[in-house]
């Protein structure tokens, strides 16, 4: 198999093969806790909504914390970040462990220490999911993305099994003991291969809300980010049906026990782990949208199976079909986005990821959870699976695809800031303007090329863009921009690709023979 789609590539870098196994036991770990927490949950009271509200206390602090820990990962020390996260979550599974072995532990506590957990699981996921690929060339990052995936799938086939036969013989609390050990490898992990140090920069330091909102501002003017978000939030908010109502489905449909219950998860993460084994010969062969397309109908097909049927095998057999095109369709954005991000902004698009793909996992949840009780299983696994399916006419206006190496590598800045004296990074709002004085009978095809500009500009960090006509002299052009400070003005010059610099390119081959672009720089006084 060639590089390009071996998924056994990135796995010789013993760095990312060390990060990858414990990462791993990690969440073998965590998918047992969540699948203890649930089934406790059952246990304690009977309620369809309360179980699936451990899946909203799990994932509603990626919702709530994952864009600030993006932040914190693409400008802090990624190290102690993700370290000070796993001793926190240490200590919160150890006492939820103790809690329960003691017979203390009630649904209000066992609820309140799970998203504590999640809490924790928040701060670190962004940092650790953006620096475990680091130790492999960026033409593996798909394999290497595709094997921490199947890692994860894995964790969920043997977690939740192996959860249900802890959980049958010894109780929950011996669960919740295993889920802290596990953290404790993950935690040795970091320290043994730590991740890779930011790049030296001269520049200030972007500060938590400023950082946020630069993230925010990124994905909102990126087609290729944008449209990834939302397609993942409308895929993960309508097949959270299927995962959040599993206990009822056991319980209910199948009428099994804590067993069945991690049978039904394990169904779903071997699927997950069958189909990552060929998903790189999957995408070399045919388009991204079209595996998520496919893997749209594969599971509202598995949650239409759910609704009805009452025969086992059958449900098994639909659950490893369903985990095979959630693994398809979530490791495919997961992959994109990932690729389309540059190195600045990188941890940010992966926590942007996650609060698109778990918010709306965490918020449906609830929501399914809600309406199984209110209305019943099947109605709600079917209208989930014609939601699922509506979720298809997000492909033309919203396509996927990869970015290319030149439109996520930085480029140095051109054009020097001829100033007399620098401003203090936190002065501003900076206006810029480009002077463009452009040859006879081009206006038309320079306007066109110029409007390219407006997205780089507003994406790495302007707040206002417009190109103005001089009626003094018609030939001439001013493209004027408005950011918010000194310092978000010099990060916006650094972050300019070699695909902008190329736009900039095309846009001065209109000047007038001999003529160049003149940059004028002014800073607001009252």
């Amino acid at each position: 198999m060639s590089t390009s789609t071996s998924l056994w590539s990135p796995l010789r870098q013993p760095a990312f093969r060390g990060l990858w196994l414990c990462g791993g036991v990690f969440f073998i770990g965590s998918g047992m806790q969540t699948m203890a927490a649930a089934w406790l949950m059952v246990e304690l009271t009977g309620s369809s909504f309360l179980a699936a509200l451990v899946q909203t206390a799990v994932f509603m602090p990626m919702f709530l914390l994952a864009l600030p820990a993006g932040v914190l990962a693409d400008t802090t020390d990624r190290r102690r970040l993700i370290s000070g996260a796993l001793m926190a979550q240490i200590g919160a599974c150890s006492l939820l462990a103790l809690l329960v072995l003691m017979g203390w532990g009630g649904p209000a506590s066992v609820l309140f220490l799970v998203f504590v957990c999640g809490c924790c699981t928040a701060v670190l996921t962004p940092a650790w999911n953006s620096s475990v690929i680091d130790p492999v060339p960026r033409e593996e990052w798909p394999q290497a993305i595709t094997a921490v995936s199947i890692a994860y799938n894995a964790a969920r086939a043997v977690g939740p099994t192996l959860a249900g036969l802890v959980f049958a013989q010894l109780g929950a609390g011996w669960v919740f003991a295993v889920a802290a050990c596990t953290t404790v490898v993950m935690w040795e992990s970091i320290r043994r291969w730590p991740p890779r140090p930011h790049a030296p920069t001269r520049l200030p330091a972007e500060r938590l809300w400023g950082g946020t909102l630069s993230g925010l501002r990124f994905a909102w003017h990126s087609r290729m980010i944008l449209a990834q978000l939302v397609r993942v939030m409308a895929y993960s908010a309508a097949g959270s049906a299927l995962w959040a109502l599993l206990p009822v489905i056991a319980q209910r449909q199948l009428g099994t026990g804590a067993q069945g219950f991690g049978l039904l998860m394990g169904c779903l993460g071997t699927g997950a782990v069958a189909v990552g084994l060929v998903i790189g010969k999957l995408r070399a062969r045919f388009s991204l949208d079209a595996i998520v397309n496919v893997a749209c109908l594969v599971f509202a097909g598995a949650m239409l199976v759910a609704a009805f049927s009452h025969t086992a095998w059958v449900v098994y057999l639909a659950m490893v079909l369903g985990g095979a095109a959630w693994m398809s369709a979530m490791s495919t954005f997961n992959t994109a986005t990932q690729a389309s991000a540059p190195p600045w902004v990188r941890s940010r698009a992966v926590a942007m990821h996650m609060v698109a793909a778990l918010g709306a996992f965490a918020m449906g949840s609830a929501f399914w959870g809600a309406a199984s009780d209110i209305v019943g299983l099947a109605p709600t696994l079917c209208v989930a699976a014609a939601i699922m399916g509506a979720g298809l006419l997000l492909a033309r206006p919203m396509p996927l695809r990869m970015g290319a190496l030149h439109e996520v590598t930085q480029a140095t800045p051109w054009d020097e800031l001829f100033i007399e004296a620098e401003p203090l990074p936190e002065a501003g709002p900076v206006a810029v303007e480009v002077g463009y004085r452009i040859a006879p009978g081009n206006d038309a095809d320079f306007l066109d090329t110029i409007s390219r500009m407006k997205a780089p500009r507003r994406r790495d960090g302007a707040t206002f863009w417009r190109v103005y006509k001089d009626l003094g002299e018609p030939s001439r052009y001013v493209e004027r921009f408005i950011v918010e400070s000194w310092a978000d003005y010099l990060h916006q010059r650094a972050r300019a690709t070699m695909a902008d610099q190329a736009l900039e390119t095309e846009v001065r081959a209109y000047l007038a023979p001999g003529e160049t672009a003149r940059m004028s720089h002014y800073i607001a006084e009252r």
